[in-house]
């Protein structure tokens, strides 16, 4: 086939898709600031809640309740599903903290580090072999790790845990049947007991929020339906793009955080962390030119 008839017509519009995607992940820290007053934990419990109850009218609307029935139906092998709703929710949880506590840099990085964390798991687990290069990026991010645990004295926790529950998840994830939508529907729906148990817990107690102002009760909703919305955008990317085109584009949601860090909550940056964002950047510069590099030898294989 002529190289010029290999560019898929869709194109354009997957691009278009990844970008919005990524803009509103991106934007995050903006929504989950508005939530000044409410615990992480509050938050990430509606989160769960509205999430699980917004996806039954997608996934209704899209007619995709077969994939999901047919998981439901082996109890047995929701085990990995079950997993990985624990480490979304561990993931979830932790970025809300790290908004409301105005760590947003700790977050950004730790978004930049989930890639390099990927690789790591795919050389350690997966047994997959690791190009020579994309080990020196992995070194280059571990370096700049040890560097704010000498310089600074701590380690950036958020960041690496972050990093460690998103890369975890994507490994697991790739060993579930299902697909972004379903699977992120089946997650929530297991998470959904809990859930229901700490808000009974949280009114019986008097601490919930929900319902206590129009305000508070619209964001709490609202958080549902902004997780499902750049998932959608997501899997029509994923559906459009090769998957070095999406790599690409990832990193403009740390980047869109990164900014919002500094310009819009004022976050401080000390010398040293910024020597450390651009030794982890140049990492994944080199990660992104070793993937694009292979994407040819890739595509002559098939």
């Amino acid at each position: 086939m002529p190289r010029n008839q290999t560019v898929s017509p869709d194109a354009g519009k997957g691009v278009g898709f990844g970008l919005a995607a990524y803009l509103m992940w991106g934007c995050f820290p903006l929504f989950f600031a508005l939530f000044e007053g409410i615990p992480a934990y509050e938050v990430l419990i509606h989160r769960v809640l509205w999430s699980c109850v917004f996806l039954v009218g997608l996934v209704t609307l899209l007619r995709r309740w077969s994939p999901v029935t047919e998981a439901l139906r082996h109890p047995r092998r929701l085990g990995r599903v079950l997993a990985c709703a624990v480490l979304i929710g561990l993931n979830w949880g932790l970025y809300i903290y790290a908004v409301e506590s105005r760590q947003v840099l700790q977050a950004s990085l730790g978004y930049f580090l989930t890639p390099l964390v990927n690789v790591t798991l795919g050389l350690l687990v997966l047994r997959e072999r690791m190009h020579r290069l994309q080990g020196v990026a992995v070194a280059m991010a571990g370096i700049a790790i040890i560097i704010q645990l000498v310089m600074l004295g701590e380690v950036p926790w958020i960041s690496l845990a972050l990093a460690l529950s998103f890369g975890t998840y994507g490994l697991l994830r790739k060993q579930v049947p299902l697909d972004g939508l379903s699977g992120l529907f089946v997650e929530t729906l297991l998470l959904m007991p809990l859930g229901l148990l700490a808000l009974a817990w949280l009114s019986e107690a008097g601490l919930s929020h929900f319902l206590a102002d129009h305000r508070s009760t619209l964001l709490l909703i609202t958080s549902g339906v902004i997780t499902a919305l750049p998932l959608l955008a997501f899997a029509g990317a994923a559906r459009r793009l090769r998957l070095a085109t999406l790599g690409f584009l990832m990193y403009l949601n740390p980047s869109i955080q990164f900014l919002i860090a500094l310009l819009v909550f004022n976050e401080p940056l000390a010398p040293t962390q910024l020597a450390t964002f651009i030794l982890i950047w140049c990492s994944l510069a080199l990660y992104s030119w070793t993937a694009w590099q292979g994407r040819p030898r890739e595509a002559n294989e098939t």
